[in-house]
Order: C-alpha cells, then sequence, then structure tokens
C-alpha cells in the first residue's frame, strides 16, 4: 500500500475512533445514532443530486452494504449498552480484520502472506485478553460486540468489491448506499414515535449536534476507506483502519474517564501491532 494512501487511512481510523466516542459518551445512544444517521442521509441526498450514478454492476453490492450498514448500526447500539468503550470497540473493530481477509480471500481472490497471518494471531490474542483480563464479561455483550465485528467486515468485502466496480465514482457509490441511512429514522419513529426524534432538538440539543457533528465525522472516515478499497488489498485497507482501537481506549481514557489497566493497554498495542502486520 503507497504510503499516502496508509497515512490517509490511518487518519480515517482517528476519525472513526472519534465519531464511535462521541456515540458511546450520549446517553440515548439509539437517539445519537439516529440523528447522526440522518446527518450522514442529508449529505448523502446533496452528493447523489449533483454526481453520476456509479456502474450498474456495483448496485447489488451497494444495496446490500447499505442494508448491513443498518444492521451494523443497531449491532453497534446494542454492544454499547452492554461494554463500556474500551471493551466493546476492540473486540468490533479487532476482530474485523480476520474476517475480511478471510472474506477477500475466498470472494476477491486476495492472498494471504504469512506476515498477515502473524498479525491476524496478534489481533485474536490481543482481542481475547481485552476481553477477559480484570473485568467479568457477559457472554451476551461478548456476542453482541463479535456480531458487530462480523457485520464490520461484510461490509467492508461487500463495499471492496462494489466499488471496485462504481466505473469510478467511489463517491457516489457512497453516497447511495448512505442513502439506506435514511431507514434509521423511520426505525426510530416505528419503536418510539415521532416526539421522542424532534424533542431532543430543543431539550438536548448539545448531544443532538454532537451527534450531527459524529455522522459527518463518520461520513470523512468511511469514504477514505472507500476510497483506498478501489485499489488497496481489503484486508491491509482494513486493518489500518482497525489500529483506531489504540485511539478508542485513549479517547475512552481521557474523555470518558474509563478506567484502563496496563494489561489492557498492551493488549491494545498488541491489536494495533497485529493490524499493522496485515496492513504491510
Amino acid at each position: 500500500m503507497l504510503n499516502y494512501t496508509a497515512g490517509f487511512v490511518l487518519l480515517a481510523a482517528v476519525l472513526h475512533a472519534s465519531w464511535n466516542a462521541m456515540l458511546h459518551g450520549n446517553r440515548d445512544r439509539f437517539l445519537s445514532m439516529t440523528w447522526m444517521s440522518m446527518a450522514m442521509a442529508v449529505f448523502a441526498t446533496v452528493v447523489v443530486a449533483n454526481n453520476p450514478l456509479p456502474a450498474s454492476a456495483s448496485w447489488p453490492y451497494l444495496i446490500a452494504s447499505g442494508l448491513v450498514h443498518i444492521l451494523y448500526n443497531v449491532s453497534l447500539v446494542l454492544s454499547y449498552r452492554r461494554n463500556d468503550l474500551a471493551l466493546a470497540y476492540p473486540i468490533a473493530r479487532g476482530s474485523s480484520p480476520l474476517l475480511v481477509t478471510l472474506g477477500a480471500a475466498l470472494f476477491a481472490q486476495e492472498a494471504i502472506s504469512p506476515l498477515r497471518l502473524l498479525g491476524i494471531a496478534m489481533i485474536s490474542g490481543g482481542i481475547i485478553a481485552i476481553a477477559v483480563q480484570g473485568r467479568e464479561v457477559s457472554r451476551s455483550g461478548a456476542l453482541t460486540a463479535l456480531a458487530t465485528g462480523a457485520t464490520i467486515a461484510l461490509y467492508t468485502v461487500i463495499d471492496g468489491i462494489g466499488v471496485r466496480l462504481s466505473g469510478g465514482q467511489p463517491l457516489s457509490y457512497i453516497s447511495w448506499m448512505f442513502m439506506f441511512y435514511w431507514l434509521m429514522p423511520v426505525l426510530f419513529v416505528a419503536r418510539r414515535g415521532n416526539a421522542a426524534l424532534w424533542t431532543p432538538m430543543f431539550q438536548q440539543s448539545l448531544a443532538v449536534g454532537s451527534s450531527i457533528v459524529g455522522g459527518l465525522v463518520s461520513v470523512a472516515a468511511y469514504g477514505i476507506v472507500i476510497w483506498a478499497l478501489q485499489s488497496g488489498a481489503m484486508g491491509a485497507v482494513s486493518a489500518l483502519r482497525e489500529t483506531s482501537v489504540v485511539f478508542a481506549v485513549l479517547i475512552g481514557r481521557v474523555f470518558l474517564r474509563e478506567s484502563v489497566s496496563k494489561t489492557r493497554w498492551l493488549a491494545c498495542i498488541a491489536v494495533a501491532a497485529g493490524a499493522a502486520c496485515l496492513g504491510l
């Protein structure tokens, strides 16, 4: 992977950790995720109105990715209800490079080198250490975090193939995919009612505002990834992005006042080092 591409993907990792911290830091995460999704969908609507369509070959992947992203949003909210950021984020994000690398090998014929296998082992070991170190982890909490990781891997592989079939229209591709985020307010209103969505604009304006900012940050973060997936190996791009686990733990410690032991720090470093091996 070219150095400047790797640099942009690492920037995406920082952005991704930041918006996850915004989501986790808000008390009502379902509401926060809905407002984030609306911000992303509004941005996407503006872009699709002013850009050509992606190539027809990419549409099955685009549609599949949009639906999987909604599943990911719901899974992420459930995961953050049951775990703190320093636990849920590394499990979800750290498990995905393994699955992406395997998925890319199966569906896009991308080779798995010995160095990548080493990276997979380091990531898996780090995740196990994070999950069990110094605390009791509920089965449901671990499963929701791992389910989130599975959805991340699924949409990454889908988008890795889809953007390469988009006819050189990565911005249009990702924007049409983000149009599916209009489904989030529909799901929210169906569950809680219309007033529960709009009243917080006045009563919880800070939380709503941070959610909107988080949505725009998320667009930037995944837009960089989509751009990199056009030419970079899916496993490598995913792995570099998942170095965000280190940034997430740091954000959780500094801004959310979550405790982080020395062992967990070492485990997160192992995950990041393994991700780096996959990205080489």
